[in-house]
């Protein structure tokens, strides 16, 4: 079911980044299958997706993360945790992975995007944005972070992006080697002693924010 305008705008002012979550409460199975299917869907540049979402499910592994954290409790304490991690660099077996899997889907003959591969690859594979494909990256995750947090608010769903921890310390207890870690994201309930729930949203006006030429 579509939601109105006026739901939507009711959905962003209701979410806040959760500080403080009700640990006895867990997602349901079916809102956390409908969160990683809004994470398929996010949008990439070229649609080349170049990340990952890794999901620590031990408990013992979450606590050696909010370890890594700071000792921020929402580590451990939400009922579930997203770290967004980017490629290091595009390769070209990425292109080829990809190219092929979306020839696959489209039902196209491989021959047909080589102009395409010719365009990744002079890009990110050779190109000067080569040398910077691990910040690219990080910016892809991003935008996925972005949708993960709105779709999140319209299930009534909390969360709480996070910069805050080491990511050194992240790619070595997750064991990443291809991937580095760019954010986390807990998600849950918030708890009812969680003062930050009732504190006023501020945001600048879009009188401020917004440049009309």
């Amino acid at each position: 079911m579509t939601q109105s305008p006026e739901e939507l705008l009711e959905s962003l002012q209701w979410r806040y980044a959760t500080k403080v979550f009700d640990k006895t409460r867990k997602l349901q199975d079916s809102d956390w299958e409908t969160l990683k299917q809004a994470l398929t869907l996010s949008a990439s540049s070229y649609g080349l997706q170049p990340y990952r979402f890794v999901i620590p499910t031990a408990p013992e592994l979450r606590m050696k993360l909010r370890d890594a954290s700071r000792g921020q409790a929402q580590v451990t304490d939400a009922s579930h945790l997203v770290v967004f991690a980017a490629r290091n660099e595009i390769t070209p077996q990425d292109v080829d992975h990809f190219l092929e899997s979306l020839a696959a889907t489209r039902g196209l003959p491989l021959e047909k995007l080589e102009g395409f591969r010719a365009t990744l690859t002079g890009d990110l594979v050779e190109g000067p944005r080569a040398t910077i494909a691990g910040h690219w990256a990080a910016r892809q995750a991003y935008l996925a972070l972005g949708n993960l947090l709105a779709s999140a608010a319209m299930l009534r769903i909390d969360a709480c992006p996070m910069e805050g921890f080491s990511p050194t310390q992240y790619d070595e207890i997750l064991g990443l080697s291809d991937y580095h870690t760019v954010c986390i994201c807990a998600l849950g309930y918030r708890s009812p002693e969680d003062a930050y729930a009732q504190a006023l949203k501020f945001r600048f006006p879009a009188e401020e924010l917004f440049v009309i030429k």
